[in-house]
């Protein structure tokens, strides 16, 4: 199956699309809080059906991310800190923040804040660091939740691991995806016999 040249001006963005990957070994170096503000800007632009901005991040740096590894031990029912956090020098918590509202669902709402984690993770990536968005079994738990400092109206929906790409990695290869698969017509009315 071949490529269809994309039209002009889109192949920037799908060439940094098709080359994202994630990055499970990073180095100890991560963007600065003003670096991250400015990809955060862009990010936020997603579709937001009555601009609701139903979301937040958390920047977990240096202790923070100690803090985290005592609640995700919490969670787990064990003692001591755990060093999941510890595998990147930031950690960018994806919160979903939910809004009152008759248009807009939770389910949507919880659509918009995935979009910005996921925008910002290829926009982290183009700038050239390592991201891995992690999740787990305790992300919704109490003690988690009690670290991020999370209102009731409030999910963590994950962390993005955030840290330099290191040098002279392997680069896997990734499969891309067959769309044909993927993308279908509406099926046409059945005929009323």
């Amino acid at each position: 199956m071949t490529d269809i040249a994309p039209s002009p001006g889109v192949s920037g963005a799908l060439e940094a699309v098709r080359a994202r990957r994630s990055w499970s070994k990073v180095t100890d170096d991560a963007p600065t809080h003003a670096e991250l503000l400015t990809l955060v800007s862009a990010a936020g632009r997603v579709a937001d059906h009555a601009s609701l901005r139903p979301w937040r991040l958390i920047e977990l740096r240096g202790a923070d991310r100690e803090v985290l590894g005592r609640a995700i031990s919490k969670a787990n029912g064990e003692d001591g800190v755990s060093s999941k956090p510890m595998r990147a020098p930031l950690l960018i918590a994806v919160v979903a923040s939910y809004r009152k509202s008759d248009k807009v669902p939770r389910w949507e709402q919880e659509a918009v804040a995935s979009g910005v984690a996921h925008v910002l993770s290829l926009l982290l990536d183009e700038a050239g660091w390592g991201v891995l968005w992690r999740t787990g079994h305790y992300t919704r738990s109490k003690a988690v939740a009690k670290a991020h400092g999370l209102a009731k109206n409030e999910e963590l929906l994950g962390w993005l691991y955030v840290g330099g790409k290191p040098p002279r990695t392997r680069l896997g290869r990734r499969k891309g995806v067959e769309a044909r698969k993927h993308v279908s017509r509406m099926p046409k009315p059945k005929k009323r016999g």
